[in-house]
Order: C-alpha cells, then structure tokens, then sequence
C-alpha cells in the first residue's frame, strides 16, 4: 500500500513538472481560450477629435466596445464608471483600447463627445468615442458585436433607438470573443481577467462566426 501511494504520488509531481515546463515552452498552454463569437466586419467612425478611426486602426489590440449616449440619465452613467474601473486597469498597457459608441448621433457630436471624453479625464488615445452614421453604428452593434438583436434592424432606421447595458470583448485579430452585462459584478469581474488573458494570448486568425441572437 505504502508503495502503491509513492508510485502515485511520484506520477503527480511528474504531471505537475510536465505542466509547468509546457506552460513556459508553449504561450498560452493550459489556458481554457474563450470561443469565438463572431468576427468584427470593417468599420468607419469618427472620434471625438473629429479624425476617422477604422478597424485597420485596431489590429494587434484587445478592445471593448460599448454603446451608450451622452444624455442617459438611467444605464450608461453606471456601464461608464464601470468602464472607468477597466480603463484604469488597463490604460498602460500598449495593447488595450475601449471604443465607446453613441446610440445617438445626431446628438452626440464630435464637439459632445470631445466634452464627455473631457468629463472623465481619460486618455482618449486608449479609449475612444465614437459617432458617425446611424445605421452604421446599430449595424455594428447587431452584426458585428452581438450587443443587439439584428432582427431589430428590420424596422426603419428612424424608428430605432437603441439602448444596450452589454459590452464586448474583442482579441487582436478583430474576433468577439464574449459579452458581458456591463451592470453584474461578477460578469465585469470576468471581463477584466478575459482582458488580461486576451492580452497574453498569441494573435490568431482563425475566424468561426457563431451568433448568439441566432441566424
């Protein structure tokens, strides 16, 4: 008996050694990946400083995107805030960036967004607000994010308002990878440690889209 357990125990600090040379030979091994959600289709917007920022300005970073609008006065000031705490844990970093885009362009100015990017004092190379076409952005935020159901975009443009408490997380290849409920602690807990390990992973270029609201 007393042989049997050191055979065993012998064979456990093997897998363990095992474990730990692969995890320093091999980037990213035994790390459980998060699937691939959909794959973010090009984009042009314009920022707060009035420049245009597209997706090619994104490659090789791990970003969250957001919608909200500057004059909510129900969800968007608890989603920013909480943002706030992710831009603060990530705003060093060269391989991070937030995009923020308005569901309400036609109020949300580049001049708006410019006073609002201002209120929070952030770096507003790292996070970014964004306006531009009205179709543009919703179709951005059903199609490409999966942060609204597509199946609203059946209504006419000027219909639709848009108003989304979720954020998405995408990898340096332009791949959403999870959303989260920009208002449940423990998502936004999930989310900063997704970012780091996104941060961490080796780009790749596999893309798989799967949608969450369904073909």
């Amino acid at each position: 008996m007393k042989k049997a357990l050191l055979y065993f125990g012998f064979f456990i600090v093997i897998a363990i050694g095992f474990y730990f040379a692969m995890t320093k030979l091999i980037p990213g091994y035994g790390i459980v990946k998060l699937p691939v959600l959909s794959y973010v289709q090009p984009f042009e917007f314009y920022n707060q400083d009035g420049k245009r920022i597209s997706n090619r300005d994104l490659e090789g970073k791990v970003y969250v995107s957001e919608f909200f609008f500057t004059t909510c006065k129900s969800i968007c000031p608890i989603m920013n805030t909480n943002m706030l705490d992710l831009y603060t844990s990530y705003k060093d970093s060269t391989q991070f960036r937030i995009l923020s885009h308005t569901c309400d362009p036609e109020t949300d100015t580049v001049d708006r967004l410019k006073v609002y990017a201002d209120s929070l004092g952030v770096d507003t190379d790292k996070w970014i607000f964004l306006t531009g076409r009205k179709d543009s952005l919703y179709n951005a935020a059903r199609n490409s994010y999966l942060l609204d159901d597509p199946k609203n975009n059946l209504k006419s443009i000027e219909e639709q308002f848009m108003h989304t408490q979720f954020f998405a997380l995408v990898d340096k290849a332009g791949r959403v990878r999870k959303v989260y409920d920009g208002l449940k602690k423990e998502e936004l807990k999930e989310l900063h440690q997704d970012v780091k390990k996104l941060i961490e992973e080796p780009v790749d270029q596999t893309r798989f889209v799967n949608n969450i609201f369904g073909n």
